[in-house]
């Protein structure tokens, strides 16, 4: 069977001198899928660089508003494809196709996209400047160069490399992309990008802004991030593989946006438990349960204080997590990954309540696991307790007393997100007053009362964090516009005459009601 082609250089095409190949895999299966999709050479990774970087060129002069369009009109192609990317998406991830594709994620793509529209014709994201006095005009704009983007793989079309949300936001900012597509679902991907070039093709944009590869040597995915024409990365996915593209990339002065490690800890305090055990445990599960536990925002760590109702919200737990698993995991790496990370537990003194172990039959499951460790144990030891098993898998750590969970707090790694669970009323609040400093400089998003799993696409949303959970704690990859500014540089203007500034820095407010920021003041007037 031929090699899938590869988008290279504005044509579908055959992969030039692949040095290998690779096929998906059904999870509910273990079976490989039928097609078949080249390793990409180097020297086409440099070619595709090249084809991208003349396109971030052309693009310099590109109005907004063709881009605009053209995302609009990749996000309604999607949408009159539906059912075949939910039918190959299922077939590579085994995700339901209902509701979690069709009625969930696809829609949240397809919203990502308009939103990202709306950003690029508005142009209030490039937070145009103007001092008036000195005559200094600055703003956000392009790269220069192409941005490359890892796609994940437990999210098939919202954080899809060639339609997601760093798709979206980098094309928006106005750079080309590359898309490298995850190994998980290429059939998916593929599917993407050829909507994804026709709509490149009727809104006449440069054909290099978008390409298509599917898999590289690991060696070849350094030199790609650390190469000269790269305007950034965004990577979603381990911390290993993360933190050598991230070594790679930094050597080399060029910016990488990572996601890579979060356990997301929940911090249930006493008046919470006395008032609502069996309803947290509901919470908690459904939210650890949720994908097959293949979320990055999924809680992997519960912190509550070792007394009869943390004892009993255990056992309230364990019920529920002996129900048999509703999903199956995405590939035999994550597997392998959950085996892994469950050992170091062990090693580290972690008890297994219920689960840890691989299920048989056909498929890549793993029984739903519940392990516990005491503060003690875990304040000897936090980096090795506070392991990334992506499936349906969390540590309960029994806290002494209270000023032992602030230890723990103290001792948690940077995570996206982290949850303080508090009475109803005011039993609480002394203690939630202590915790919250402590926990708000350790994560992005800080919840009260709610799971972490959902991640609305909202402006408001932070999804990023201090490291390890991210690359850098000021930047978001959910969350238009702001997510538009990692793929962007600051451009200044000074003493450059009128008719040689761009649009946005111009007297005249492009729009009409574009916001700048002038002499101070946020307004939508002319000058």
């Amino acid at each position: 069977m031929p090699l899938q082609p590869v988008l290279v250089n504005a044509a579908w095409r055959e992969a030039l001198s692949p040095v290998g190949s690779f096929q998906a895999f059904n999870p509910s299966t273990g079976t490989r899928l039928k097609d078949i999709y080249p390793i990409s050479s180097f020297a086409e990774v440099e070619e595709a660089l090249e084809a991208g970087h003349a396109a971030a060129n052309a693009l310099f002069k590109t109005l907004p508003e063709a881009i605009a369009a053209f995302l609009e009109n990749f996000a309604g192609s999607i949408e009159s494809h539906a059912d075949e990317l939910v039918e190959i998406a299922h077939l590579e991830t085994a995700l339901p196709k209902e509701p979690r594709l069709k009625s969930t994620e696809l829609p949240r793509t397809t919203n990502q996209l308009r939103q990202a529209a709306q950003a690029a014709r508005g142009r209030s994201w490039c937070r145009a400047t103007i001092d008036t006095k000195a005559n200094i005009r600055s703003k956000y704009g392009p790269l220069g160069g192409p941005v490359v983007v890892f796609g994940p793989n437990n999210f098939p079309f919202a954080f899809n490399s060639a339609a997601g949300g760093d798709f979206a936001a980098a094309i928006a900012a106005g750079n080309p992309v590359l898309a490298k597509a995850n190994p998980g679902h290429p059939g998916t991907t593929k599917m993407f990008a050829e909507l994804a070039f026709e709509s490149v093709k009727k809104a006449g944009l440069p054909r290099g802004i978008f390409q298509l590869i599917y898999h590289l040597r690991p060696e070849d995915g350094l030199r790609l991030v650390s190469h000269h024409l790269v305007g950034a990365t965004s990577f979603t996915g381990s911390r290993p593989a993360g933190l050598r593209l991230k070594e790679a990339a930094e050597k080399a002065g060029k910016l990488i946006y990572l996601e890579m490690s979060s356990v997301n800890p929940i911090f249930i305090l006493p008046g919470a438990l006395k008032e609502r055990a069996d309803s947290i445990a509901s919470d908690l599960f459904n939210s650890c349960m949720m994908g097959a536990g293949q979320f990055c925002t999924k809680p992997g760590l519960v912190v509550l204080v070792r007394d009869e109702h943390g004892e009993e919200f255990l056992r309230i737990v364990r019920k529920l997590f002996e129900q048999p698993p509703t999903g199956f995991l995405l590939g035999q790496n994550v597997l392998d990954g959950i085996e892994s990370a469950i050992k170091t537990m062990k090693n580290a003194g972690a008890q297994i309540v219920t689960g840890g172990e691989k299920l048989e039959g056909a498929g890549f499951r793993y029984a739903n696991t519940l392990l516990r460790v005491s503060g003690d144990i875990f304040l000897q030891n936090p980096a090795a307790l506070q392991q990334e098993a992506f499936g349906t898998v969390t540590l309960a750590v029994f806290a002494e007393d209270f000023d032992q969970m602030t230890k723990v707090a103290v001792a948690l790694e940077g995570n996206l997100t982290a949850s303080i669970y508090s009475h109803s009323a005011d039993l609480d609040e002394n203690l939630y007053t202590r915790l919250e400093p402590i926990l708000r400089r350790k994560v992005g998003r800080l919840l009260n009362d709610k799971m972490p799993t959902g991640v609305a696409v909202s402006p408001a949303m932070v999804h990023g964090g201090p490291f390890p959970a991210s690359g850098h704690p000021g930047f978001t990859a959910v969350g238009i516009p702001a997510s538009l500014l990692r793929f962007a540089a600051l451009q200044s203007y000074d003493n450059v005459r009128p008719n040689r500034l761009p649009p946005a820095l111009q007297d005249k407010n492009p729009t009409g009601h574009m916001w700048r920021l002038i002499d101070g003041e946020w307004t939508q007037r002319d000058i």
